[in-house]
This record gives structure tokens, sequence and C-alpha cells, in this order.
């Protein structure tokens, strides 16, 4: 709670590409919220939709205004429209701005300062590793992105990374210091006793392995990256299974080259008791997006006493430590990475996988973004 007799914050937050299948940003923008709220706080929470809807949830109020559905995204729509959005902040007025979308939402930087509002932006995304995703040549991709990082530095009082590898792009600019403040995970409900022999018959026999993939099935996420690994084990005489948890663009064409491999395609879990259960239940998870800025999920598998190999160009490498492996962007590097963490016995590598996730608790992320915002937290509760 907040100190007493100090005033409760009111903390707008705007975000975009957020929908009902959404996955970290969705989850980040939830407990974050749940904890401003927790702290005293009252956060109100903005996102695009396909109407307008105002209503209160556990992570405080939320409130959706229409914006149009971008093609090829699978659903993610965009708060396109200044007007509204504008007229929104000016009605709520907000004791502090976080926006969550470099891209379409900076110029709420600008309202900030105009109305003097103490502003937050939040890196959820590398923009230079994505627009080379996107096919940019690296030299104009860093100087693209550089232009825009430093006009958002430029626009909001501070910029929240929450891994180093995020604040690189940053740290190459001239300007105030990035906050540095990793995310959490819920350490109740991504638990290694989520574990299912059941769920796991369902997949494989006693003789073979479960390999999960749990993200968007998206150009960034590098899903096939995945498929191919399995493949690769199979030729080499691993029995391996692939699960991939999720749905987006990609999955008529992974579907494709998936066919007459093992891979079991689940779509999107909104249940995260089930979610948790698949990821505790598994023997690997992979997450070979190259672009990822924290990778909650490779977390929630971590929690679950599950090791993630993950790809060495992401910041996932300095998040999962001692839980996994990191591997090079291709399918060989990662079906070795696969080999080398069966070969450990499975009590250790499964105690060193939830050893990693006990560093991260949403607390501690609540606080760092709460003093982010000028604002004391107050004493930070234990960890679940």
């Amino acid at each position: 709670m907040s100190a007493p007799g100090a005033r409760p914050v009111r903390i707008v937050r705007l975000a975009n590409f957020v929908t009902g299948r959404s996955g970290g940003l969705r989850t980040a923008l939830r407990q974050l919220g749940a904890g401003y709220r927790a702290a005293g706080h009252e956060p109100v929470l903005v996102i695009p939709g396909d109407r307008r809807r105002d209503v209160d949830r556990p992570w405080g109020r939320e409130i959706t205004l229409p914006g149009p559905e971008l093609p090829g995204t699978g659903g993610y729509r965009v708060l396109a429209d200044r007007r509204p959005v504008a007229r929104l902040l000016a009605e709520l007025a907000p004791d502090r701005l976080e926006v969550s979308d470099r891209s379409t939402l900076r110029w709420t930087g600008r309202w900030a300062q105009e109305q003097g509002v103490r502003s937050v932006m939040v890196s959820h995304e590398s923009l230079t590793g994505l627009l080379g995703q996107w096919g940019m040549p690296a030299g104009l991709a860093r100087r693209s992105a550089d232009r825009l990082n430093r006009e958002s530095a430029r626009r909001h009082d501070r910029i929240v990374c929450t891994t180093r590898w995020a604040a690189e792009e940053f740290g190459r600019l001239a300007g105030p210091p990035v906050e540095l403040v990793p995310l959490g995970v819920d350490l109740a409900t991504f638990h290694p006793g989520r574990a299912d022999p059941a769920l796991r018959e369902r997949y494989v026999d006693h003789t073979e392995v479960l390999l999960v993939h749990c993200a968007r099935l998206s150009v960034e996420k590098r899903p096939e990256l995945a498929v191919a690994a399995l493949a690769r084990l199979r030729r080499a005489g691993v029995p391996a299974v692939l699960v991939l948890v999720g749905d987006g663009p990609l999955r008529p064409a992974l579907a494709r080259r998936a066919a007459g491999l093992p891979v079991h395609f689940t779509g999107f879990l909104p249940d995260r008791v089930a979610l948790a259960a698949l990821l505790a239940t598994a023997d690997v998870v992979l997450a070979p997006g190259p672009v990822e800025t924290f990778g909650l999920a490779g977390l929630e598998a971590l929690a679950c006493g599950t090791p993630v190999v993950a790809n060495a160009s992401s910041a996932l490498p300095e998040v999962i430590g001692a839980g996994g492996l990191a591997a090079y962007g291709t399918a060989a590097s990662f079906a070795d990475a696969v080999r080398r963490l069966l070969e450990r016995p499975e009590p250790d590598r499964r105690a060193a996988a939830r050893a990693r996730a006990e560093e991260f608790g949403w607390p501690a992320a609540v606080a760092g973004f709460l003093r982010a915002h000028g604002v004391d937290p107050g004493p930070v509760p234990p960890a679940r």
C-alpha cells in the first residue's frame, strides 16, 4: 500500500499490439497493473479493440478504444487515430503516463510534456532487431532505430528496459540513463508441481522426448526453427516430439513444413494453469526468437522446472542464465543444445531451471517500475 496520507497516483498506461491472445506483453501489463493497485495507486490501461469498452479488472480500469486491425498480424490492432486518445488522456488527467509502444504512440510523450505529466516509455522490443527481421539492411536498421530511439528518449522522462540486451540500443545514444527493471514470474502458478503424467502420455510415450515451443506463430518468433530442429533431432536418432503452443499468421505454413513430423498444434491456451502444466511436463522448451527483449514464456518455463534453449542473438540467454543453454539461430545449433541438456541428470537440470526463475518476482518488478515513475514503492513483499 502507499504510505499513510499519500495521495494515490493515477498511472495511465497506453499499449498497442495487445489482444485476448497476446502473450508476454499482456501478462506484464496485467501483473504490473495489479501491483500498482495493490500498492494503493490507480492504474488505467488503454488498449485498442473492435469497439469502446470501459471495465474494471483486477489490474485496474481497462479502457478499449476502437482501432484498426493490422493485416497479416493475426488480430493485432493499434490506436491509430490520435484524436480519441488525446481526448481520453485529457479526460483521465493522469499523474503519470506509461507507454508500451515506441511506434504509433510515441507522440504521447510530447502530450505529457505539454501537460506537465511525467512519462515513461517501456521498451518491449528491439527496434534494431525488428527492422532487421523485416528485411532492412543492418546499417539502415541501426540508423533508423537510433533516430526513433533518440526521439523517444527526448520526449519521455524515463526509458525502462527489462534487460541489458534491450538497453544496448539506447546506450549508444547520448541521453539520460535507461532504467533497467527485469520483469517477474508467477512462481505459484508456474511451478514444477504442475507436471502431469497423463498430459505427457497425450503426446509421447516413455521412450520419447517432449519439446515445447510457446510463442506467437509469427515471423519475429522464428517458430520454423523449432520445427527444423525437431527434424534434425529425429534424423540423429533422438525420439523427440514437438508441441507448438500459440497461434498466428505462420500456422498454415508451419503445418505444411511439419508434415510427416510428430508436431502438435495446440493453438492459443488461455488457461494459465493448463499452460503451466504443459511447460512443467516438457523436457525442454525452445525459444528461437532472435529479437526477444525479455522472453517471459521462457522464464515461465524455468519456473516450471524445465530448461530452455534460447536464441543466442536475443536477450533470453541473459534471463535464463544457468537454467538453460544459448544456441545460434540454426537447426543444428538448437538440436545440439537440446542433446546437451538431455545429457544432464533430469533432477539437476530441473533444479537449476527453477532456481534461476526464483531470482525473478513481480513485486520487485512493480517496485522498479514505480521508482521509474518517481513514486515511492514502499516495502516490497516477498515473491510468491
